[in-house]
């Protein structure tokens, strides 16, 4: 059997680089999170071929003294830890591994500045290797340069991936560490371009929609909510976008804990809960979110690179962040995309001028004009009385599941017959139906055009959620013979002891054995859902996030479901009354700005946009 001996230093640093140090990516973490660490006001990176050639980080933090830049490229030394209660942590990060680390498997120049000293040091460390030493002059603060990452260690060079992807991960780290500090000012340079700068002093809000995107300030909303935890606070605070305003890639959600960024499983499951019936399963939202609570609550070690976390209670979390984001999201109440999609203004475009008219119509004219009835409308009832228009629609959702009859599109009636009080209703008085389809109404301050079944498929979720939650116990439907799941018994375990939170949702289960569970009871409104799948699902989800919110999800999109199927369908023909019934309601519903996928009931073309559409402007 060989004998054990010890390995040499540098091949020590070599195994820690390979947790710390993965790709180009991961040193630039580091060190701008140290640039952040030493209270600098202004960070300046600067990188080249994606940080496969060089990394530059530059700050106006506290600098170091030549002694402290010595015991810095040493393994586990740190200022990060002033006691041992590595728990209570309160710094980005406290790996004393990282520099050394680095400077093992590339070419690290690392140069500082005390405040108030008339020098600074350079240290220069060639894999590993000290190569150079001496005065520098620089401003204070501390300027750290990696080249040549992986120089001389081949088999981890070829492992990385091309130019542009490596870039599009400096960039990522780099964005969202910039989210986290918006007091400190932030610039990034790539082959000598300027990607972005950002100045400090800003709030989170306008860093967020600096860095993500210009438009999500107007199509978002605002969160700061607060609650109380055994050892303090719990705060939620940041910029949630509205479900129209959404992505098919989950790129653009940014978690941060602590002021840590984060891509934390728990937490992105909790979004994915939030949002559920809000977007389509393939759609993402967009949003920032700042979770601060106690040191003491949160435990950062459990990942090398700090990005995933461990909560003490995940399922208060979890239910904090899920309960946060849905009530800052009916606040946004009937908003829906703030303005039309560009590509779909851009189809309006100038007709040229006609050809004199001849005696004869021309083709075009004639299918215009065909099948139109010019006859003088029938005289009608107003409709500006509520109670009328409400009997109306009623009438007609009693009606809505009915085959459709073949009818001419919808039509206004009579100018003297409408109400012209539009000022007094956001979504404006209907004027029409388009393609039976889409109902076009007047407002005070434009046009607006609604979706007939995404708005009334809305309505009709948020009347069953309605409906489910005045009732403390959910509607079950009882099995007539129970069913018996067998699962492992840690499976069973869990789901036993929240069989009493289950119940409440009317799912009735209790064990049936080491290795089983006896389900009762079904809830109502799943119908002849599959027991044991339900129940696989339950333990799946109690084993990855402690908390079983997977069961209301369920719930949520067999709702969904339900209203898409008991909704108005497009093409049915509406009076006037019924639409404006349905604008009625639209405007007192919280989001129905955006049916049950996510997609805008509704859009608004203002009075200068109309007025451009005919060059009046």
């Amino acid at each position: 059997m060989p004998r054990i001996r010890r390995l040499p230093v540098t091949l020590i640093n070599r195994i820690a680089a390979g947790e710390v140090v993965e790709r180009p990516a991961a040193a630039l973490k580091e060190l701008v999170e140290n640039a952040i660490d030493s209270g600098a006001t202004r960070i300046a990176v600067s990188i080249a071929e994606g940080g496969l050639s060089r990394i530059e980080v530059t700050d106006d933090g506290c600098g170091m003294s030549a002694e402290e830049m010595e015991l810095a490229l040493e393994r586990h030394a740190t200022s990060k830890l002033p006691d041992e209660a590595i728990e209570l942590v309160a710094t980005l990060g406290f790996r004393g591994e990282a520099l050394p680390s680095i400077a093992s498997v590339a070419r690290l120049t690392l140069q500082s500045r005390v405040r108030g000293e008339d020098q600074g040091w350079k240290r220069v460390v060639d894999h590993g290797v000290l190569a150079e030493e001496g005065p520098a002059a620089l401003p204070p603060g501390t300027r750290v340069r990696v080249e040549q990452l992986f120089a001389k260690i081949p088999a981890r060079r070829k492992f990385l991936r091309s130019e542009r992807s490596e870039y599009a991960a400096c960039l990522d780290v780099v964005r969202r560490l910039a989210m986290a500090r918006p007091d400190v000012a932030f610039s990034l340079e790539h082959n000598g371009r300027r990607v972005f700068a950002v100045q400090g002093g800003e709030t989170a809000e306008e860093r967020v929609a600096q860095l993500v995107a210009r438009e999500l300030a107007g199509n978002a909303v605002l969160l700061d909510m607060e609650r109380p935890v055994q050892s303090g606070t719990m705060r939620l605070s940041g910029v949630a976008g509205l479900p129209t305003f959404n992505r098919g890639v989950a790129d653009h959600q940014y978690l941060f804990v602590n002021g840590r960024p984060v891509k934390d499983r728990l937490l992105v499951g909790a979004v994915r809960g939030a949002y559920a019936d809000m977007l389509a399963r393939d759609r993402h939202a967009v949003l920032a979110l700042f979770l601060d609570l106690p040191p003491e609550d949160v435990d950062v070690n459990v990942h090398p690179a700090k990005t995933e976390v461990r909560f003490r209670d995940s399922a208060g979390v979890r239910g904090f962040i899920v309960s946060g984001l849905r009530q800052a999201l009916s606040t946004g109440d009937q908003r829906s995309a703030q303005a039309p999609d560009a590509s779909a203004m851009a189809k309006w475009q100038q007709e040229p001028l006609a050809a004199p008219m001849r005696d004869e119509p021309s083709p075009a004219l004639r299918s215009i004009f065909a099948g139109r009835d010019w006859t003088a409308p029938s005289q009608r009832p107003a409709i500006g009385r509520v109670s009328e228009a409400g009997q109306a629609w009623r009438a007609f959702e009693a009606d809505a599941m009915s085959t459709p009859e073949a009818a001419p599109m919808g039509r206004a009636e009579a100018a003297e017959d409408l109400p012209d009080e539009a000022v007094d209703y956001p979504l404006g008085i209907a004027r029409g139906q388009v393609a039976n389809t889409y109902i076009v109404a007047e407002a005070a301050d434009g046009l607006v055009l609604v979706d007939q079944h995404a708005a009334h498929e809305r309505l009709v979720l948020e009347r069953l959620r309605a409906a489910g939650a005045g009732e403390k116990v959910a509607a079950s439907q009882a099995l007539l013979i129970p069913e018996v799941v067998e699962m492992d018994e840690p499976a069973c375990d869990r789901l036993e002891e929240n069989a009493a939170k289950f119940a409440e949702l009317g799912l009735s289960i209790e064990r049936f054995g080491p290795n089983a569970m006896l389900v009762r009871a079904m809830p109502g409104v799943l119908g002849k859902a599959d027991p044991h799948a339900l129940l696989q699902d339950l333990a799946d989800d109690l084993a990855l996030n402690g908390d079983a919110l997977l069961l209301d999800e369920k719930i949520e999109h067999v709702l969904a479901t339900m209203a898409c199927h008991g909704s108005v369908r497009a093409g049915r023909t509406l009076s006037v009354a019924e639409m404006n019934a349905l604008l009625r309601e639209m405007e007192r519903t919280p989001r129905s700005g955006q049916c049950n996928h996510g997609r805008p009931t509704w859009v608004k073309l203002s009075m200068a946009e109309v007025e451009k559409l005919f060059g009046r402007h």
